[in-house]
Formats: C-alpha cells, structure tokens, sequence
C-alpha cells in the first residue's frame, strides 16, 4: 500500500482482540487517494490522504 506523499501516513498494525480475549495480528490501511496535483508548476501524479486532501495542503490540478 502507498504511503502519503506529504505527511509519510501509511499503514498501521495492531491486533483483533476476539470476546474470548485472543489476539491475532491485522492492519488498517490510510484513506490514501491517487491525485494529480501541481507540484513547482507541472503536475504530478501522488499518492496523498484525504486528511491532507481535506486540510488544503495539496493543490489539484
């Protein structure tokens, strides 16, 4: 899975914990979109999260 362009978010790991209490290993993947956006005047195409999305930290183009 692609990682954010601009704040490096990715994935992260942790545990399903049953009722019974027994753990087993899972991940949860970042919201992360594939966006074209003006990077010094051309556009590129990144791999950004929707919170830097929402926020404004990206320019579409």
């Amino acid at each position: 899975m692609a990682k954010c362009a601009v704040c490096g978010k990715g994935i992260h790991f942790g545990n399903n914990v049953s009722h019974s209490n027994r753990k087993s290993s899972r991940m949860w993947g970042s919201n992360i979109q594939s966006v074209t956006c003006k990077v010094n005047g051309t556009t590129k195409k990144l791999h950004v999260c929707t919170r830097c999305l929402r926020s404004g930290k990206v320019e579409r183009a």
